[in-house]
């Protein structure tokens, strides 16, 4: 009997993992092909696997099996490193909505809910399981200040502690000749 409770229990803290908070919905259509590449970390709630980071990256290509491999990368200034993550995202239904569960142990997965995505694939606003996880992601290692304000409104409407988020330096993303300079950009709203 407690082997079969302790089997439910885990099943259920799983599917917590992967559930959608209340309130929150996911971009109804995810056009993967066009979320490919690399996001910068513009802001975030404050959680153990990132603390310490700046400059912080998210890129996503596909995985041979179908799914999708995620790299984030981060520079902890204490240590002097980077500090990397390699994880997988799929789908967390049928059909291809922002609601994607992503591993980055093993058979773990855990709910990554883009709830608002700018029609041309710029800055996505994303959530976590719960209310505890909240990230403004974009194409450049800037946003405009009307962007960070939308954003910070949009979270406080959907029950966010934005007085905790932390805007995160993108400072060691220097921007150059050539294709750097296309990441350099500042993203405003529609």
């Amino acid at each position: 009997m407690t082997e079969r409770l302790g089997a439910l229990l885990l099943t259920l803290l799983l599917m917590a993992c992967t559930a959608v908070p209340e309130g929150i919905a996911p971009v109804p259509e995810l056009d993967t092909e066009r979320y490919l590449g690399t996001w910068y970390e513009i802001a975030r709630l404050d959680h153990s696997f990132e603390r310490g980071l700046d400059s912080v990256t998210a890129r996503y290509s596909r995985h041979p099996d179908g799914g999708l491999r995620v790299l984030n990368r981060g520079y902890d200034s204490e240590a002097g490193e980077w500090q990397e993550a390699e994880g997988r995202a799929r789908y967390a239904g049928d059909q291809p909505s922002g609601h994607l569960e992503v591993s980055f142990f093993g058979p773990f997965y855990s709910s990554y809910v883009i709830f608002e995505l700018d029609p041309d694939y710029q800055y996505a606003f994303v959530s976590g399981y719960n209310r505890d996880y909240l990230w403004l992601l974009s194409r450049t290692p800037k946003v405009s200040e009307a962007l960070r304000e939308r954003f910070v409104d949009e979270a406080r409407a959907r029950g966010f502690a934005v007085e905790e988020l932390q805007f995160i330096s993108q400072a060691r993303h220097r921007c150059g000749a050539g294709e750097a300079a296309a990441h350099c950009g500042t993203v405003a709203p529609e």
